[in-house]
């Protein structure tokens, strides 16, 4: 049977079928030909070597021997079908750029992905209306980076499971997340847990204050995660080693006391550390680059081969969501990746229970507060919500505030015992409010956050001694905004 022959015979079998054609077929050729055919899209070969193509043929590919600079090598690819994408492979770049000009004199529309050859054909190609350049050079780049980062991984997982099997048969692991834990916190700590667990080592999720928000507390609720909470340091002896979680110093909005007595055997997070020198562990794996901490620890438990079921992967996913805001601030690929990961194991039911649980009066009452003493310069909103239980209202009220037409960054103040909890929230793009909260309060007490998002707790200081709450409370928030206001000029003159 002839080319031609067999070429129509294949034509009135694959009809409907995708087609995809690969001029050149050297070894990034075969393997693009082996993987298009282990996906079941049809495939028509060209290549100058006569042998090779036999080989092919041989493995049941349509092949045909051709110049694939030549014109009318279309002609005879175009019997097979219209392919609707067309890979030109070869290792000339003159051969390249002329396959290229004749597929789009025949098939302007098609989609064209081109090997460059030099560094430099990149620009000539994508002038030719080339849709991908593949570089080898940066596939194998990339392919070596991305090797070294699983390798990594795996020696960290390896090196955290190590650590916390050092207590199997001797004591227990406590997992602490900050005072008001968010989803990201508590399902990291969850995962740490399991980590445990799969090493026969008891863990406990500790933590001091409340789950304030009400999407947390749906979250803990609906998904029965089992947390201690505790009162004071002393209870933290009752562990042989302790890990932090979502939070990288030890004091900071968390039970422990501040460095150097408050330093941890595990560290884990995704947040910079404001004072990292300061900061000891045994095991320390802080990630910027991530999206949240959910990301981390689903890596450790893959490289681990641990199963994970679906409240995991519900909590897991729950907490890239959160920490992510739904994929749309400061996401990396290895969040997507996680996600994709946990998307096939997670209960969809359970998280939309979650993403929608009802607004308690408490936090209505504080967000008409924010509404009702807000103070608007230019683009900048900065209110007060007086003393409130749940600290979790106030980054509530911030994000709600936020949404108001004119308003690029919401600054919200309240009292939450003896602090003053400060927290911010912006959409301005020439803003990093993380780090406008590290210059204004980071002396006064803690403060940090992301480039759309940051939170500072300040002692009460000089104003302590008064009794008057209102009084207070309007010293704080003159103070706080003086500071804040005073960082944000300092940054637009720079």
């Amino acid at each position: 049977m002839s080319a031609e022959e067999s070429g129509t015979e294949h034509e009135r079998k694959g009809k409907g079928k995708v087609l995809h054609a690969i001029f050149g077929c050297g070894r990034v050729g075969y393997a693009v030909a082996k993987e298009l055919k282990a996906r079941g899209i049809d495939v028509v070969i060209v290549d100058r070597d006569e042998k090779k193509v036999e080989l092919l043929k041989e493995e049941d590919f349509v092949a045909f021997v051709g110049d694939i600079s030549d014109p009318a090598v279309m002609s005879k690819v175009t019997r097979e079908g219209e392919p609707e994408a067309i890979f030109i492979l070869s290792n000339s770049s003159e051969v390249n750029k002329k396959a290229v000009k004749n597929v789009k004199e025949m098939l302007p529309q098609t989609h064209l992905v081109v090997r460059a050859i030099e560094p430099e054909d990149k620009e000539g190609l994508k002038e030719l209306g080339v849709d991908v350049t593949l570089s080898i050079r940066d596939i194998a780049a990339r392919v070596a980076i991305e090797s070294l980062e699983k390798v990594e991984a795996r020696r960290k997982a390896k090196e955290l499971t190590a650590m916390i099997e050092e207590i199997r048969g001797k004591g227990k692991l406590g997992i602490i997340v900050h005072d008001s834990p968010d989803s990201d916190a508590i399902a990291s700590a969850l995962a740490l847990k399991e980590i445990a667990r799969h090493v026969n080592v008891s863990a406990d999720i500790l933590y001091r204050g409340e789950i304030g928000h009400h999407i947390n507390r749906a979250f803990v609720n609906i998904l029965g995660i089992e947390m201690r909470r505790i009162e004071c340091e002393d209870e933290l002896k009752e562990y042989d080693k302790l890990a932090l979680i979502d939070a990288t110093v030890p004091g900071a909005n968390n039970p422990l006391p501040p460095p150097p007595e408050g330093n941890v055997d595990i560290i884990i997070d995704h947040h910079a550390a404001n004072n990292k020198e300061e900061v000891y562990a045994d095991f320390f794996d802080v990630r910027t680059d991530n999206g949240a901490t959910s990301t981390i620890m689903t890596r450790y438990l893959q490289e681990l081969d641990i199963p994970v079921d679906k409240v995991l992967a519900t909590a897991l996913l729950q907490g890239i969501r959160t920490d992510t805001s739904s994929f749309k601030r400061e996401t990396h690929p290895s969040d997507f990746y996680a996600a994709a990961f946990l998307h096939e194991k997670a209960d969809k039911d359970l998280l939309e229970q979650i993403e929608t649980p009802p607004m308690s009066t408490e936090m209505l009452n504080v967000v008409g507060g924010a509404i009702l003493h807000k103070k608007i310069k230019g683009s900048y909103l900065i209110t007060s919500v007086g003393t409130v239980a749940n600290r979790d209202s106030i980054p509530q009220a911030a994000d709600y505030l936020l949404k108001l037409e004119g308003i690029t960054t919401a600054i919200v103040i309240g009292l939450c015992e003896d602090m003053i909890c400060v927290s911010g929230r912006s959409k301005d793009i020439r803003v990093n409010i993380g780090d406008a909260f590290v210059r204004a309060f980071g002396e006064m007490g803690s403060a940090g956050g992301h480039a759309t998002m940051a939170a500072a707790q300040l002692p009460l200081g000089i104003f302590k001694g008064i009794k008057d709450r209102n009084t207070l409370m309007q010293l704080a928030e003159d103070a706080v905004t003086k500071r804040f206001l005073s960082v944000m000029k300092e940054e637009k003159s720079e």
